[in-house]
C-alpha cells in the first residue's frame, strides 16, 4: 500500500492511505521501517498526560516531569525524532530528576557529567585544604 504524507496546520505530518495501491507479495520474512510517527497513545490517552503541538509529551524546558505526577518522560517521546544519544543523555537526565524528587538530592552526574547537588560544598583544587599540598608541590 502506498502512502501520501499530509501536513497538519500544527505541523506534524500524518500518512494517509492511497486507496487502491494495496499490493501482495509472496515472502518468507517482513521488515517494516516505518520511522518515527510520535509516541505511542494509549498511554497517553490513559493517564491524561498533556502532549504538545507535535503530539510529544510535553515537559518543562530542561525538566523531565510530565503533566502527571510522578511521571517522567525522556527522549523520542519528549523531544521528537532524534538522534540515539539524544535519548540516552535524556534517560540519564530524567533518572537524575527522579533521584531528585525521590531523595531530595542526587549524586547522578548532570549535564555534560558534571556532578552538582545544590547544598553540597564543591572542592576546588583553588580551596584552602589544598593550598599547603600545592605549595608542597612547587
Amino acid at each position: 500500500m502506498q502512502v501520501s504524507w499530509k501536513r497538519e496546520p500544527t505541523g506534524r505530518f500524518t500518512m494517509e492511505k492511497c486507496s487502491g495501491s494495496e499490493k501482495t507479495f509472496k515472502a518468507d520474512l517482513v521488515l517494516l521501517a516505518m520511522g518515527f510517527l510520535g509516541p505511542e497513545n494509549r498511554i497517553i490517552n490513559e493517564l491524561e498526560i498533556k502532549q504538545d503541538a507535535r503530539t510529544n509529551i510535553e515537559t518543562a524546558t530542561g525538566k523531565y516531569k510530565t503533566s502527571v505526577p510522578k511521571v517522567y518522560a525522556a527522549g523520542d517521546c519528549r523531544r521528537g525524532q532524534s538522534l540515539i544519544v539524544h535519548a540516552i543523555n535524556e534517560g540519564r537526565q530524567a533518572a537524575r530528576e527522579v533521584d531528585r524528587d525521590l531523595m531530595g538530592e542526587t549524586s547522578l552526574a548532570g549535564p555534560g557529567g558534571v556532578v552538582y547537588t545544590p547544598g553540597k560544598k564543591v572542592v576546588r583544587p583553588t580551596d584552602e585544604i589544598y593550598k599547603p599540598l600545592l605549595a608542597s608541590l612547587a
